[in-house]
């Protein structure tokens, strides 16, 4: 899954970054509205995490703006403006949770957990769909109950993308931006077939099937 990353204090972004990435997620990193507005237009994300003052402008200003023109992916704050009156104003301009600095790294990726888990309508840290049961914390998955297998980092990263979007044809060039972040090397798009390969060894060749032309479809019926 790929988040976007608001945060102009480059020590602090990259250190997210990093333990986001541990974490399975792939980041993108904007130190200016400009940026996020340029990405926002070129890419897809999951979730932001949000700073409020950045050098060219608000953050609030920005969430508003999105919420506005339909996008209604989670938004998580991170400031240091920490009154109970800044909360209020950051959850009704449109923000999903609030967390103030200084914080626990921890702490930011169980939030983030959550805010995903309720977007896909899970309230576990296991995914469930068609007999296949993924462990986000563990990062193994388990047929009809069967013995757990082990994913490498990338093979989890795309199983919880599908698992997150079920019944979706997704192309390999979405599938691309969710598991490479824009500083990383450009993959070929043909990287993609090798990891669905590797997944149907997982969990069999009639869960993640082939839309010609199209893309990959995680089915549930």
């Amino acid at each position: 899954m790929k988040l976007l990353l608001l945060e102009d204090d480059d020590l602090l972004a990259d250190s997210l970054a990093e333990s986001l990435k541990d974490n399975g997620y792939r980041v993108d990193l904007a130190a200016s509205l400009k940026v996020a507005r340029y990405l926002m237009a070129t890419e897809h994300y999951e979730l932001a995490i949000l700073d409020l003052g950045l050098p060219d402008g608000s953050g609030l200003d920005l969430l508003k703006k999105w919420r506005k023109a339909g996008h209604s992916f989670p938004v998580l704050i991170l400031t240091a403006r920490d009154t109970w009156e800044d909360k209020v104003v950051g959850l009704e301009g449109g923000a999903d949770d609030y967390l103030t600095k200084p914080f626990h790294e921890p702490e930011l990726i169980a939030r983030i957990r959550a805010l995903l888990r309720r977007k896909s309508g899970s309230m576990s840290h296991e995914l469930a769909l068609n007999g296949i049961t993924l462990d986000e914390a563990s990062r193994c998955v388990s047929v009809n109950g069967d013995a757990w297998q082990s994913l490498t980092g990338t093979e989890f990263a795309l199983m919880r993308y599908f698992m997150h979007h079920p019944d979706q044809v997704l192309s390999k060039e979405r599938l691309l931006q969710q598991l490479y972040a824009l500083d990383q090397d450009a993959a070929s798009p043909n990287i993609i077939k090798v990891y669905i390969s590797r997944l149907r060894r997982h969990v069999g060749k009639s869960v993640i099937q082939t839309r010609r032309g199209q893309g990959y479809v995680f089915v549930t019926h």
